[in-house]
């Protein structure tokens, strides 16, 4: 009988308190979830803020061109890097110290190549060994007119910006080519044209890889770097660029 009557009574509703109580849970929980979800963004943008050098956005394997000779110049490969640049240290010090010269090289390394194949197809039947197997060789024709296209809109691009220069109107980037230029001259006075070449590829062996390695220690300061160079920069243009007068020469050579 007393079960019959707690059937049918009916359950009590949920007072005002236990209403609101719910509310605040329930909108805490899904403020919780929200915050939750927003979370993965914020890596990417602070990541996004990170300073690289020169603005690049790709990596320096990227940057490098991709391939092969990015795999050798960042050492992906020990030992192709390492031949590569044991090859242009011989070369240099043949040219650089031996004082061997360039043509002689050439016509003895081609003396003995020759010299040594010919014996070879000539004595094989007495010496019992298979003649040599010399491929043909043929120099493809798309290779070099790409290379020449490369190297024509090179050429045409750097010509219209020293045309630019040349017409006064962008005095910051003369400004660049005439340093630019007197530190190549200071650097030519130092040692000669071999010598500096190789000083470059030494130079692209290492300074890229281990710029690789050590890229998060290097972009702060070269960000610093920056800032002072510019800084010092508005300084040299108050003082000194926005006292020249550009807009007169502009002008002359429009006339002109």
């Amino acid at each position: 009988m007393a079960e019959e009557i707690e059937k049918s009574v009916p359950a009590e509703e949920p007072s005002l308190m236990e209403k609101i109580s719910e509310k605040i849970h329930h909108h805490d929980s899904s403020s919780s979830s929200e915050s939750e979800y927003e979370k993965p963004d914020s890596p990417s943008a602070v990541k996004a803020k990170i300073y690289r050098m020169f603005g690049r956005e790709k990596p320096v394997h990227k940057v490098l061109g991709g391939g092969k000779p990015a795999d050798v110049f960042l050492w992906r490969d020990k030992k192709l890097s390492a031949a590569v640049l044991g090859v242009a240290t011989a070369i240099w010090v043949l040219f650089e110290l031996v004082e061997y010269h360039l043509l002689s090289l050439l016509c003895h390394i081609s003396i003995l190549a020759l010299g040594g194949l010919f014996l070879w197809s000539n004595a094989h039947t007495f010496i019992n060994k298979t003649p040599p197997q010399i491929p043909e060789v043929h120099v493809p024709e798309d290779a070099f007119l790409v290379i020449a296209s490369s190297l024509r809109n090179e050429l045409n691009q750097a010509f219209v910006i020293l045309r630019s220069i040349a017409l006064g109107r962008d005095l910051k980037k003369f400004l660049m080519v005439v340093v630019g230029l007197w530190i190549i001259s200071v650097v030519g006075n130092w040692c000669n044209f071999l010598t500096l070449v190789y000083i470059c590829f030494v130079i692209l062996h290492t300074v890229p890889m281990l710029y690789e390695k050590h890229e998060d220690k290097v972009d702060p300061l070269a960000e610093k770097a920056m800032k002072e160079l510019q800084k010092q920069y508005v300084v040299f243009d108050e003082k000194v660029l926005s006292k020249i007068p550009v807009a007169s020469l502009k002008a002359k050579a429009k006339l002109g």
